[in-house]
């Protein structure tokens, strides 16, 4: 008798060999009706309204949380709730996606009615053709007759995974129309891990007086000081408002042999590795990384000399950049 990791495995591989089988006919199967959606979610002047009931429900509330993160101001109306006063919640302007994998889901008549009623434009989705959903949208996404992954073939599996994709489809293609960049994608995640991800070095140098900045006749004494003050480990060497040098820890022991006597221009190195305020902080920790360095100067021009903060290694970690 087959010992239950032999069994388990069988099936784990089965089941998603059917959801992959069943996502390539999805692909195969878009057609104009798919860029038509797009075209009307685009046009949309108010927000894309989503609705399903049961698992159709939960990945409607999955791809509206995707389309609102991705520039397309979404929400998901539960059907129940909308018979009972949150049709209201839809307006002139609102464009409707509503999933039903039967097309006939009781539920959602009085949504559907409401959109025929006062003329918002109708995005249906479902695996029956000629169902009523299918019938009444203005635009129709039929599913492809794929069998469910369970050996009875009842329990929603493959069905909900090509709505899932669908919608994945529908919010990449909205974003890449709008030129969604990492820096919008940011606005909407500024949490967590990927949050930090898309920060940049804006959101965390130093800015003003505390920026350790001397002139290149500044005397090593005073050197010294600044860069005890300022705590950096580093002090930058500025002539004519551009940045020309910068003095580290590695500088001063170079130099100790009469380092008193010197000036900012005797020990600094020449030309300090900047970055641009509006790069990613994953792009500077990289630079410091690969450089064997723990402070860059920031830059607020493209050609990178004009300093306008200061960013430390120990920022971009706590932030949770790395």
């Amino acid at each position: 008798m087959p010992s239950l990791k032999t069994t388990a495995l069988k099936t784990g591989r089965s089941v998603i060999a059917r959801e992959a089988e069943a996502l390539s006919m999805l692909a195969h199967a878009l057609d104009d009706n798919f860029a038509r959606a797009v075209t009307l979610l685009l046009e949309a002047k108010g927000r894309v309204i989503i609705s399903g009931m049961g698992k159709s429900g939960h990945i409607a509330r999955k791809i509206a949380a995707t389309l609102a993160s991705t520039g397309t101001p979404a929400h998901f109306v539960h059907p129940a709730e909308a018979s009972h006063g949150d049709l209201g919640m839809m307006a002139e302007g609102d464009t409707a996606l509503v999933l039903s994998n039967s097309g006939e889901t009781p539920e959602l008549a009085d949504i559907i009615a409401y959109t025929r009623r006062f003329q918002i434009p109708l995005i249906g989705v479902a695996g029956r053709a000629g169902s009523t959903l299918l019938k009444q949208a203005d635009v129709a996404l039929l599913l492809p007759d794929a069998p469910e992954a369970c050996e009875h073939g009842i329990v929603p599996t493959c069905s909900t995974t090509m709505t899932l994709a669908l919608g994945d489809a529908l919010a990449i293609a909205l974003m890449q129309h709008r030129k969604f960049t990492p820096e919008n994608f940011r606005i909407f995640h500024p949490g967590g891990k990927l949050g930090a991800q898309l920060s940049t070095v804006a959101d965390l140098m130093h800015q003003g007086d505390e920026i350790p900045l001397i002139s290149p006749e500044t005397p090593m004494s005073e050197a010294l000081l600044t860069i005890s003050q300022k705590g950096f480990g580093v002090v930058g060497v500025v002539a004519d408002g551009k940045l020309v040098g910068a003095i580290t820890d590695g500088d001063l022991r170079r130099n100790m042999q009469g380092l008193l006597e010197k000036t900012a221009a005797d020990v600094m190195t020449h030309s300090p590795k900047m970055i641009a305020a509006d790069a990613l902080a994953v792009e500077a920790l990289g630079i410091m990384n690969s450089g064997k360095i723990t402070t860059l100067f920031v830059s607020k021009t493209a050609d990178c000399t004009e300093v306008s903060g200061v960013l430390h290694i120990h920022d971009c970690l706590r932030a949770g950049v790395g």
